[in-house]
C-alpha cells in the first residue's frame, strides 16, 4: 500500500523572515504538515481492517478522515514551493522574468494583476473558521479560478489544479500575527515564488483529456 512522506523543506528555517519567522516554519513542517502525512497513512491502515474485516459502520467517518489529511497533505507540499525568500520572491509576474503566460493568464482571467490579488487576498482572509486560498487552472473553461477551501475541503472544482495556495489557518501565523489573518495575507505577497506558480501552471495546461466528460 502507498505510504505518503513528509517532504523536506526547499529552504531553511528562516529563509522566508522576517515575512515568517523560522519559529513558525519549523512548527508548521515539522509538527503540523508531519500530522497529516501521519493522520494519512493511519486512516488509510484502517481503512484496509475495514475491507479485510468488512466492517462498514465507520466507512462514512474514515473517508472523510482521508481527505481532510491528505488535502492537507497536497497543499502543504504546495505551499513551501509557492514561497521564496523576500529578496527573490514576491512584487508581479512580469515576461521580464520569465512568467509572461502566467502573467497574461491573470490578466485574461481576473482582468489585471491587482483584482487577482484583492480576490485571492479576500477568498483567504474570509474563509469560515480555518481553510485556504488557491489559485487554480480550470482545465473545463482552459482559465484560473480563485477557489476557497474550508479546513482542506471546501468551494473546489472537481478537475481544478492548485498552482498558488495561501495558508490561512492560525497555526501558519498566529505566533507571529496574533489574530491579524488580514496582515498576515498581505505579508504573503512579499515571498510569492512566481517561477513556481508559472511552472505549475504550464504543467497543468499541458495536460489533456484530465476530465472525461459526455460528448
Amino acid at each position: 500500500m502507498p505510504v505518503y512522506t513528509l517532504p523536506d523543506l526547499p529552504y531553511d528555517y528562516a529563509a522566508l523572515a522576517p515575512v515568517i519567522s523560522p519559529e513558525i516554519i519549523e512548527l508548521h513542517h515539522d509538527k503540523h504538515h508531519a500530522g497529516y502525512v501521519k493522520g494519512a497513512n493511519d486512516t488509510l491502515e484502517q481503512l484496509a481492517e475495514a475491507r479485510e474485516k468488512e466492517q462498514w459502520g465507520s466507512i462514512n467517518g474514515l473517508e472523510k478522515n482521508l481527505a481532510f489529511h491528505l488535502s492537507g497533505h497536497i497543499l502543504h507540499s504546495i505551499y513551501w514551493h509557492n514561497m521564496t525568500g523576500p529578496k527573490e520572491g514576491g512584487g508581479e509576474p512580469l515576461e521580464a522574468d520569465g512568467v509572461g503566460e502566467l502573467a497574461e493568464a491573470i490578466k485574461e482571467s481576473f482582468g489585471s494583476f491587482a483584482r487577482f490579488k484583492a480576490q485571492l487576498s479576500k477568498a483567504a482572509a474570509t474563509t469560515q473558521g480555518s481553510g485556504w486560498g488557491v489559485l487554480a487552472y480550470e482545465p473545463l473553461s482552459g482559465r484560473l479560478i480563485v477557489e476557497q477551501v474550508y479546513d482542506h475541503q471546501g468551494n473546489v472544482g472537481q478537475g481544478s489544479t492548485p498552482i498558488l495556495v495561501f495558508d490561512a489557518w492560525e497555526h501558519a501565523f498566529y505566533l507571529q500575527y496574533k489574530n491579524q489573518k488580514v496582515d498576515f495575507i498581505e505579508a504573503m505577497w512579499q515571498v510569492v515564488n512566481w517561477q513556481d506558480v508559472a511552472r505549475r501552471y504550464a504543467a497543468a495546461k499541458s495536460r489533456t483529456d484530465v476530465l472525461l466528460l459526455a460528448p
